[in-house]
């Protein structure tokens, strides 16, 4: 478009210059001024010309940082999601929305504390493969952590076979409300590890793993704990170690609480009083409180269903069963239980 105006521009001031030239303005004072207006256009043309080439220029260079600002963006944005795999993510969208400081800053809060670990997790995968080993607490902590962010948790860490998880922080509902929530999602893991062990024993790992808990409900101290170059979003205090002792003396497929945490939730769920321990550096004599029921109706809701013994060997996922692949299961199986009738009448 800018060229079809200089083209225009051009041709209007050469056919001005052929008239001034032709003498067709006979009077001299008109011809002057016609000059003077002719020169003052052209030098009007000449900037107005260099203004263009200059914004064209500049509208190119635009352009360009443009692009290169939109790959930056690209790059930050995948930066961005590849480094919200290391935070939980409300503390990851605490930072990205400006809410949050990164800075060595610590509060203290009372918060419930969730600590879990794999029973002779050692003596466990002592046979296997490094393969199975990664694959298996891969599964594992992924099926576990979905289960979280689903309470609204914050994930701490994963130390080895072991999940730190507290609840009240960044956000919280209420201690109570918290307490409940890591209650309920401890109940949840724990039944959802019954589905995971029937996958990995019909996947042929014959000692899947078994989880023990131990939750708290106490002050911490939670914030950016190292230095200014590297620090971590964590808690620490002897409620913290409390939750760990907790997970120790739990049952293997149980939870262990404190009783902080159980005043808090009995009214909601069923435990018994166990022996008093104690702790390093808590002075008071703990009552753990061991969840009872934890299993009650669960094979109603279970994804899997497993039997096996002599001559047996019976395994169901009805979360690959559907309304087309159904029927056809429920035909092979009174096939079997029609066939193992006329054994029996032999």
């Amino acid at each position: 478009m800018a060229f079809e105006i200089f083209h225009k521009e051009e041709a209007a001031i050469e056919e001005a210059k052929s008239v001034l030239g032709s003498g067709e303005i006979t009077d001299p004072k008109a011809a002057k001024h016609y000059g003077t207006l002719l020169k003052a256009y052209e030098k009007l043309f000449k900037s107005t010309k260099r203004l263009v080439r200059l914004s064209d220029r500049n509208e190119a260079e635009l352009n360009k940082v443009a692009h290169s600002l939109d790959e930056k963006n690209h790059l930050l944005e995948g930066l961005s999601t590849k480094l919200s795999k290391y935070l939980s993510p409300q503390i990851y969208a605490s930072i990205f929305s400006g809410e949050r400081e990164v800075a060595l800053e610590t509060k203290r809060k009372k918060l419930t504390i969730f600590f879990s670990d794999i029973k002779n997790f050692t003596a466990t995968t002592d046979d296997l493969e490094p393969e199975d080993i990664t694959f298996l607490i891969n599964d594992y902590l992924t099926e576990m952590s979905a289960i979280a962010l689903k309470h609204g948790a914050t994930i701490d860490k994963f130390i080895g076979d072991a999940v730190v998880i507290f609840f009240g922080d960044p956000e919280t509902k209420g201690v109570q409300e918290d307490a409940l929530a890591c209650v309920g999602m401890a109940i949840e893991m724990q039944r959802h590890m019954m589905d995971l062990r029937a996958k990995w024993t019909e996947m042929g790992y014959s000692r899947p793993f078994q989880m023990r808990v131990g939750i708290n409900t106490g002050y911490c101290n939670v914030g950016n704990f190292g230095s200014e170059e590297r620090m971590d979003y964590t808690i620490i205090g002897g409620e913290v170690n409390l939750a760990a002792r907790l997970e120790g003396v739990a049952d293997p497929d149980g939870i262990t609480m404190s009783y902080e945490t159980y005043a808090l939730v009995k009214d909601y769920v069923d435990a018994e009083k166990g022996e008093p321990i104690t702790v390093k550096g808590i002075h008071r004599k703990i009552n753990p409180y061991k969840l009872i029921g934890i299993f009650k109706n669960v094979d109603e809701k279970s994804r899997y269903f497993r039997s096996e013994n002599d001559g047996m060997k019976l395994f169901l996922d009805f979360g690959k069963l559907d309304e087309d692949t159904r029927p056809n299961a429920i035909d092979q199986m009174e096939a079997a239980i029609e066939r193992l009738r006329g054994e029996e009448t032999k």
